[in-house]
């Protein structure tokens, strides 16, 4: 069995609180009506994972869309409880406004350096402001989307992740909590965990020796 010498992680949902709890403090927050919004949501997602074409999500994730842009066009779509406008400025930042960090994953992270093993985080970004003043402490490489034009579950960002470090996909251990992301670093040789909760994956990172 090849020794893990890396691990690379996904930010939101993982190294933040999940992701439907932010959104759910948004929607109550600005009085959106959920049922349009997730009907919405649900359709873009399938489209961006599952689909042949582009849509706002894509573009979003890979920096072909302007995150302005992308705030007028969900804005657009949505309604508040009362049937009014949404406003779309800022729309983003509201969305993620909940998001706390998991600081027992981020000791976690500091652990597996500290152990001798490598750290990348490799993150779609929706317009997110990221903690990166903790960056250097946290991380050997970072990929952002938008930064490198490519997004999850794209093989070749896998790849661009995996050859920052200079090791094998073997080597190293993805943590994702989105399912098609997951699989997608499996098919490209890493190996994988679905993340659902810090004391779980926790405690894989120890079963598979970066962790003590």
């Amino acid at each position: 069995m090849t020794t893990v010498r890396a691990v690379i992680t996904d930010w939101g949902g993982v190294l933040t609180s999940p992701l439907n709890e932010a959104v759910q403090a948004w929607l109550a927050a600005d009085r959106i009506d959920a049922d349009r919004y997730l009907s919405v949501m649900r359709e873009w997602v399938r489209q961006a994972y599952d689909g042949d074409g582009r849509n706002p999500i894509h573009g979003l994730e890979d920096g072909t869309l302007d995150p302005a842009e992308f705030e007028r066009l969900l804005a657009a779509e949505l309604l508040t409880v009362d049937g009014g406008p949404v406003p779309h400025e800022g729309l983003i930042s509201r969305m993620f406004a909940a998001f706390a960090p998991v600081e027992a994953m981020y000791e976690a992270l500091r652990g597996v350096r500290a152990a001798g093993a490598r750290t990348a985080l490799l993150s779609n970004s929706w317009g997110n402001d990221y903690p990166r003043d903790l960056f250097a402490e946290l991380f050997d490489a970072v990929v952002i989307s938008c930064e490198v034009g490519m997004r999850k579950p794209d093989e070749r960002i896998f790849r661009h992740a995996v050859d920052l470090l200079g090791l094998a996909p073997a080597e190293c251990v993805f943590i994702d909590d989105i399912d098609h992301n997951v699989r997608a670093a499996e098919a490209v040789g890493m190996l994988a965990i679905h993340h659902r909760e810090a004391a779980e994956t926790i405690g894989a990172l120890r079963d598979l020796g970066v962790l003590r």
